[in-house]
């Protein structure tokens, strides 16, 4: 596999890094602390095209490649998480839901909305009752004449509050087993659909995370988003392509954490001199260097395949387990390089020490990761 990445692919890389260290970097304390939504810098981004990535030009969207993805990702959550997973879950889940499964009439009613950031796309899965199980889904919709009535409540949804458009996964077949869900678009504004619960959360902060709920929620019989039934089956095909930006996400969480830990290490001085010249402080930054690279490298690899329109169940599976593991292992030690004041708000590894556990938990716990990982080395 070739990872030579190209003139086009180290403009965007530089542009979006120069963009995070200019605009994101001196307001991240600011939105961790009052846990409000970024929406300046959303809209900024918005105008970069960075609400749609990986779609056609057609529907308004960039027409980039998964490669393109990674290293935007990355280069955001080098400085921010929680605006990374933004461009994330808006981008993977409920737009690319709408783009794969979608008809040619829902494509162009609303991909161009949400490729603009017009609109802000949540995708709603997890309920209170099932979170790696998704079988267990309580959430119902029963056909009414031309219309669809959904009742239930999702949970842990991002943009639950923020955004317009949802999509959301309920049961319509109850006896049908892996075939008893369908998907649905659901507007914000339509009576029965609200959000509760917003949550007071660890780290990502600033991305917003509550409850969907859906009480008595009719909606239109064309809001049916793919086949009736195949709602798992779709779902498993969206979490392959996300899991690739929670990879990323971890990758740029772990790059972080290495490049605050190596200016520390330079400029902090015990016993006379940097402590980056103690060989227990090489051999810290020396791993977590590697683990970067390697989640980086597993995560290219996935997106390349992506690109190349094969199936990227292992790897995307691998990629995001390593790498959500990896963030964790490496914002650990950056914590101890920087002793006392990696405890420290005033320090930015604090917060990604913070931010970087939804990499082990959303999309897939790491457990399921390894689940999906031997499942296909037994194949």
């Amino acid at each position: 596999m070739d990872f030579n990445l190209t003139e086009d692919h180290l403009m965007i890389r530089d542009m979006v890094r120069e963009f995070a260290e200019k605009e994101i970097a001196p307001v991240i304390m600011e939105y961790d602390e009052s846990q409000e939504f970024h929406w300046p810098i959303a809209k900024k981004l918005a105008e970069l095209g960075m609400f749609g990535i990986i779609f056609d030009e057609k529907y308004g969207g960039a027409g980039m490649s998964y490669i393109h993805y990674v290293l935007i990702l990355e280069e955001l959550a080098r400085v921010d998480g929680s605006v990374a997973l933004t461009i994330a879950a808006h981008n993977s889940l409920c737009t690319n839901h709408i783009n794969l499964c979608g008809t040619e009439d829902q494509k162009l009613k609303y991909l161009p909305q949400l490729c603009s950031g017009e609109s802000i796309g949540a995708w709603a899965l997890t309920e209170p009752g099932s979170g790696s199980d998704a079988g267990g889904m309580r959430t119902t919709a029963v056909e009414d004449g031309e219309s669809w009535v959904l009742n239930g409540t999702k949970t842990f949804i991002t943009h639950a509050t923020v955004g317009k458009i949802s999509v959301v996964l309920a049961v319509t077949d109850p006896d049908a087993g892996s075939k008893k869900a369908s998907a649905f678009i659901i507007e914000s504004g339509t009576p029965g659909f609200s959000y509760a619960g917003k949550e007071n959360k660890l780290g990502m902060r600033s991305s917003d995370t509550a409850q969907l709920v859906m009480e008595d929620c009719r909606i239109p019989r064309e809001n049916l988003l793919g086949q009736r039934g195949q709602g798992f089956v779709d779902a498993l095909r969206i979490l392959d392509g996300g899991r690739i930006s929670i990879a990323a996400l971890g990758v740029g969480l772990a790059q972080g954490a290495v490049a605050h830990s190596i200016k520390y290490a330079k400029e902090r001085e015990q016993f006379g001199k940097p402590i980056g010249s103690f060989q227990a402080i090489q051999w810290m930054l020396a791993d977590m260097a590697t683990e970067a690279d390697a989640a980086h490298l597993l995560t290219l690899k996935a997106a390349q395949l992506k690109d190349q329109g094969r199936e990227v169940n292992k790897e995307s599976a691998m990629a995001k387990y390593y790498a959500g593991e990896c963030s964790v292992r490496n914002s650990s030690k950056a914590v101890q390089i920087f002793g006392g004041y990696g405890m420290s708000k005033d320090y930015p590894v604090e917060k990604i020490y913070r931010d970087c556990k939804l990499c082990t938990i959303g999309e897939g716990t790491s457990e399921i990761q390894k689940l999906v990982i031997a499942r296909k080395l037994f194949a």
